[in-house]
């Protein structure tokens, strides 16, 4: 009988080997938030007075700060209406003081401020505006920068474009006279007996404002009805709204 032979085992296969793992991506970071952006351009509206300074007041109980304040409000309307992004320095019964007010209105990138009054006297119905006018230097005050023994170094050359703080103004007296003449020529179409135009006085609500700033006044807290001021707001935020617009689209409202 023939010799039988026992067929080889067949090999046994090795399992292939594990791919290597392979570290999971890191997750990407997440982006910084974004910071808010301040408006290209902003009004400052600046009710008057506020908290225990009351302003004027009338023998009826007319109280300035509130005209002030309702008259502002009904201001920040009428230009929210026109797409403009409006402030105000107070919106309620208190008192910021005047460089508080000043310093909303410098912290913009661009803006320019009025400021609301109602007065004392004057015809019932009228209505000013006013912008800020500095006393003319004095002519005997020596200048300090003199060749004089024992006079002060003049102030250093990175120094020299710095303006003190109760000047601010000084480098928009004439944005500011163009506005205020821009808006009363808004408010004499409204309100009989008001002067044709702007006039200077040296307010200190507008001194340290380093943007366009300007002062409205409404004559008068001696009215005997509350009601007859109140019917003026309206027409007298309108026009404040028309002549903010107007001097907004003339060539000359970014020159100082």
């Amino acid at each position: 009988m023939a010799a039988q032979t026992q067929a080889p085992a067949p090999a046994q296969q090795q399992p292939p080997a594990a791919a290597p793992q392979q570290p999971a991506p890191a997750p990407a970071p997440a982006p910084p938030p974004a910071l808010p952006q301040r408006p290209a351009f902003a009004v400052i509206l600046d009710p008057g007075h506020g908290g225990a300074d009351n302003g004027a007041r009338g023998a009826s109980g007319v109280v300035e700060k509130d005209i002030a304040l309702a008259l502002a409000r009904a201001t920040r309307l009428q230009l929210q209406q026109q797409g403009l992004h409006v402030l105000l320095t107070r919106d309620s019964d208190d008192d910021p003081s005047f460089d508080d007010r000043a310093t909303l209105a410098n912290a913009q990138r661009s803006a320019l401020l009025v400021s609301f009054h109602v007065s004392s006297t004057g015809k019932v119905g009228s209505v000013r505006t006013y912008y800020y006018v500095f006393a003319a230097p004095n002519a005997s005050v020596p200048d300090a920068s003199a060749k004089t023994p024992g006079a002060s170094a003049p102030p250093p050359r990175a120094l020299a474009h710095l303006i003190p703080w109760d000047r601010a103004q000084e480098n928009f007296s004439n944005s500011s006279h163009r506005l205020a003449d821009a808006i009363q020529a808004e408010l004499v179409k409204n309100f009989p007996g008001s002067p044709a135009t702007s006039v200077g006085i040296p307010l200190r609500d507008l001194r340290s404002v380093a943007a366009p700033a300007v002062a409205v006044e409404l004559s008068s807290v001696t009215v005997a009805d509350r009601g007859a001021l109140e019917a003026m707001f309206t027409p007298l935020a309108a026009s404040v709204a028309r002549g903010i617009v107007a001097y907004r689209s003339t060539p000359e409202a970014g020159a100082h």
